[in-house]
């Protein structure tokens, strides 16, 4: 809740800014220095803590300048008028978002910083691609590259030969399918055998891969925004059946190329023998 700063005592006094600030940011709290937040001329920081008195400036129920905006990606904001300068995590998701919060607090050199970047190609470069290129193969980009001299007949002939050339698309690679399983044997007969489902089926492999193959099945909420030229050893599905699973790859055009798997055994209970048996099974699956 925002309340009026009231702190002056009369009318029109002057009420001087300390010189640590802190600051209520969309919940989150910062403090800084006085001199940062006026560091960039015309910024609306700047416009705000410039101002010859506090009074007018929203203030939060613990007294502190309220500001209501993203709070996560002011620290960005904060980082660069220290010292005019932007560094962010590799692979940031959130660069189109702090772009507008550059806007918002009128910081045109920092939005210069995040806009999109356009290679010679006209193409986005990669910080500024927030969805999933396609890789291609070398021969293709070789192809891409000679385009440029070709003329237009040349060209018509060059893209219908790339086209042929390039199939329909499907890259190379593996993908492996973790599943624990367990199950409880009964004392010398199998038909006793107590089995439990899958719980989880785990996906390991290449970002874009697992993607194609799975679709929205693939549930990324433990290893979400991974770029799709990454690995990632987190993803599992939306369905907990195996034969589900192998449908899909066989689909893709995966074939399988090798499988793993790890068991152990203890007793359920002292006074039974019987016994319950946990294993972990991998299959590896390859498409050419």
């Amino acid at each position: 809740m925002a309340l009026p700063d009231n702190s002056s005592g009369l009318p029109g006094e002057e009420v001087p800014f300390p010189e640590i600030v802190e600051l209520n940011v969309g919940g989150q709290v910062y403090i800084t220095r006085y001199a940062t937040l006026i560091s960039v001329p015309d910024s609306l920081l700047c416009q705000m803590f410039s101002q010859k008195s506090t009074k007018g400036l929203a203030r939060d129920t613990k007294g502190r300048f309220f500001v209501d905006r993203d709070g996560f990606l002011f620290r960005y904001i904060l980082d660069y008028m220290r010292d005019q300068q932007l560094v962010l995590p590799d692979h940031f998701p959130e660069r189109g978002r702090l772009q507008r919060e550059a806007e918002f607090f009128n910081l045109p050199e920092l939005v210069k910083m995040l806009a999109p970047k356009i290679s010679k190609q006209n193409s986005l470069g990669d910080d500024g691609c927030q969805s999933d290129p396609e890789e291609s193969s070398p021969s293709a980009d070789m192809a891409a590259r000679n385009l440029a001299s070709l003329g237009a007949a040349a060209a018509a002939t060059a893209c219908a030969t790339l086209a042929s050339s390039s199939g329909d698309g499907k890259r190379s690679g593996f993908i492996t399918i973790g599943y624990r399983g367990s199950y409880t044997l009964g004392r010398d007969s199998q038909t006793d055998a107590k089995f439990r489902r899958v719980a989880r089926i785990m996906v390991c492999g290449k970002t874009s891969l697992a993607k194609e193959v799975f679709g929205e099945t693939l549930n990324e909420s433990r290893d979400p925004d991974r770029p799709p030229e990454r690995y990632t050893s987190r993803y599992y599905l939306k369905f907990t059946f195996l034969e589900q699973a192998f449908d899909k790859l066989a689909d893709a055009g995966f074939h399988m190329v090798a499988c793993n798997s790890t068991g152990t055994c203890a007793f359920a209970h002292e006074q039974t023998d019987d016994k319950i048996w946990t294993s972990y099974t991998e299959y590896v699956f390859y498409r050419e």
